[in-house]
C-alpha cells in the first residue's frame, strides 16, 4: 500500500473510534475530563492525516485517480462522522447536517458519473476550503465540549460561543454548497456526455 493511502485509510479508521469515544463517558458514567485529553489529540490527529496523504503522494509521486477518489471519500467518511456526534450532542443544527449531508451525496454522484468517462475529479480550492471550515467548526464544538467537560465556566458567554459555533457551521454550508455548484460548473461538459452516454 502507497504511504500515501495509507494515512487515508487510518482516517477511515479513526472515525468510528472518535464517534465511540466521544459518548462512552456518557455511557459508562464517568471519565467526561479524561476523554478531554483523549479526544483533542485523536480530532486532531485524524484531521492531520489529511496533510499527510496529500504531502506524501506529492512527494513520492504518488498522486494517482485511485487517491483522487479515495481521499475525498475518507474526508466525507470522517467529516460527517464528527458532525453526526456534534448533531447528537446539540451543537450542530440538524437541517445544517443535512444539507451537507446532500451536498457530500450529490458529489460522490457526480464522482461517479465523471468516473463513466475515464475522469478522476480530484479536489478543487473550493473543495479544500469547506473541508477546512468543517474543520473550524467541529473543532470549535470539540471545545465547548472540552470546557464543559472540565466544568470550565463561560461566565455567561455561553449563548454566544454557541452562536458563533451555529455561524461557523453555516459558512461551511454556504462553502460547500458553493464548491459544488462550482464542480458542477467546471465539469458540466464532462457530466453533459456522461448523461448522454446513459
Amino acid at each position: 500500500m502507497k504511504l500515501s493511502d495509507f494515512f487515508t485509510s487510518i482516517r477511515i479508521f479513526l472515525a468510528p473510534i472518535f464517534f465511540i469515544l466521544f459518548f462512552l463517558p456518557g455511557i459508562i458514567g464517568f471519565g467526561a475530563g479524561i476523554s478531554v485529553f483523549i479526544l483533542i489529540p485523536f480530532f486532531i490527529f485524524m484531521e492531520f492525516t489529511d496533510y499527510l496523504d496529500g504531502y506524501y503522494a506529492r512527494k513520492h509521486k504518488q498522486v494517482s485517480d485511485f487517491g483522487k477518489l479515495f481521499d475525498p471519500f475518507a474526508d466525507v467518511l470522517a467529516n460527517m462522522t464528527v458532525m453526526f456526534a456534534f448533531v447528537l450532542s446539540g451543537y450542530m443544527p440538524s437541517i445544517l447536517f443535512l444539507l451537507v449531508l446532500y451536498r457530500e451525496m450529490g458529489m460522490m454522484f457526480v464522482r461517479m458519473l465523471a468516473s463513466r468517462q475515464g475522469v478522476a475529479i480530484g479536489a478543487r480550492k473550493g473543495g479544500k476550503a469547506k473541508t477546512v471550515l468543517y474543520i473550524v467548526a467541529t473543532g470549535f464544538s470539540l471545545a465547548l465540549e472540552s470546557a464543559s467537560r472540565l466544568g470550565i465556566s463561560l461566565s455567561g458567554y455561553e449563548g454566544t460561543a454557541r452562536g458563533i459555533n451555529i455561524a461557523l457551521y453555516g459558512l461551511a454550508v454556504v462553502a460547500s454548497l458553493g464548491s459544488f455548484v462550482d464542480y458542477l460548473v467546471h465539469f458540466a461538459s464532462l457530466l453533459r456526455k456522461a448523461t448522454d452516454d446513459k
